[in-house]
């Protein structure tokens, strides 16, 4: 405890790939920010190489489930995501990588693929 009654906040000083936790298939969700806006752009998965090519790139790169491919965001449309930073959850099982959205996000054509309301 902190004086004052505050809780101490336990804080990871070192990262490692082998720290987050992949699914069975060994996939990891990956939530898409604006950096600026914090609008929510869209959600994909990722596994170790798709990490390790975003990291180096600094371009957000996925594993496409359905198409068992590698894909960068932006390749074939120009609409690139450019990283500004990565971040994981409290579980080390969800990434939140914050970018520079250009263009749309969504292969809609929709800034963001969370673009429909239930109501």
């Amino acid at each position: 405890m902190i004086p004052g009654g505050k809780k101490r906040v336990k804080r990871i000083n070192k990262f490692s790939l082998k720290t987050l936790k992949f699914d069975k298939q060994k996939l990891i969700p990956t939530i898409i920010q604006d950096y600026k806006t914090n609008e929510i752009l869209m959600l994909a998965y990722m596994n170790v190489t798709s990490l390790k090519r975003t990291i180096k790139s600094g371009k957000t790169c996925f594993w496409s489930r359905s198409r068992k491919e590698y894909w960068i965001k932006g390749r074939t449309s120009g609409n690139y995501q450019y990283v500004k930073s990565i971040a994981y959850d409290c579980d080390m099982d969800t990434l939140l990588i914050k970018v520079r959205q250009v263009g749309v996000a969504c292969h809609t054509g929709n800034r963001s693929c969370f673009y429909r309301k239930i109501e």
